[in-house]
């Protein structure tokens, strides 16, 4: 059915909303038996790419050409490293990381949906590594989200962050999760010289972005340039949760 040139998708200078009905999926090298859905790129003036994947039963992704971040959104998966004679089970909320180059295959038991963040690498100046015996390149890890404790953001009990990521500045970008209760928001707008990727878990609300308000929910995907105006407060009976992207843990010069 025709809905008549309306969408609530809307691309402008400094922020990007992306709702299913206009999803685009295409092949990606490195991925058989799935397809991409691309997100953000760099075209769009962003400084990574953010996908979903969705990939059939027996399909395989394995490593691109920069540092990478998954987190399993529906579906079972096996993770293959290389040397490693048994596979890791991967659900949903399971979530790993790999440095560049890292090799690893990723088999779709059954059908599945994977969020996928790719992004070069800014290797951090050895003058800001503190302990001098560290590795200053980060490092494979796994986990799921489920199990890293919760903090509320800013002492509000009702929105709840997960960090995905180690907090060590050898890691050039964060991932969190973030789950809103019924009614809950974020305490200001906020302006930074960070970007965002996010995307819309469960639940949804209203997201302020630049001088624009839009409706949101579970499916959706918004990317926010650096100092664009940005707020959201959850809406509905249910939770709000999203997986938000941001650069960090880097001078602003590089």
């Amino acid at each position: 059915m025709h809905n008549l040139g309306q969408t609530r998708s809307a691309n402008h200078r400094d922020h990007l909303l992306l709702t299913p009905d206009t999803f685009i999926r295409t092949p990606l090298p490195g991925l058989t038996n799935g397809l991409a859905i691309v997100h953000v790129a760099p075209p769009t003036g962003a400084a990574f790419t953010m996908m979903t994947l969705e990939i059939a039963a027996d399909g395989k992704l394995i490593q691109g050409p920069s540092q990478r971040f998954l987190y399993v959104l529906e579906g079972n998966l096996k993770l293959d490293e290389p040397g490693k004679s048994i596979p890791h089970d991967l659900s949903p909320g399971s979530y790993a990381y790999f440095p560049t180059g890292y090799e690893h295959t990723l088999t779709a038991v059954t059908p599945a949906r994977v969020a996928v963040i790719d992004k070069p690498f800014l290797p951090l100046d050895p003058l800001y590594i503190n302990d001098p015996g560290a590795d200053p390149d980060p490092w494979f890890l796994l986990n799921r989200e489920p199990d890293i404790a919760p903090v509320a953001l800013n002492g509000d009990p009702g929105l709840q962050v997960r960090s995905l990521l180690p907090d060590s500045h050898i890691f050039d970008f964060a991932v969190n999760t973030m789950t809103y209760d019924p009614g809950a928001a974020l305490s200001q707008v906020e302006i930074h010289y960070m970007e965002h990727g996010l995307l819309m878990l469960e639940g949804g609300g209203i997201y302020r972005l630049g001088d624009s308000w839009y409706p949101t929910k579970a499916g959706d995907f918004i990317w926010m340039s650096a100092y664009c105006p940005q707020w959201f407060g959850a809406i509905g009976k249910a939770p709000a949760k999203y997986l938000i992207y941001k650069d960090f843990n880097r001078h602003p010069l590089g």
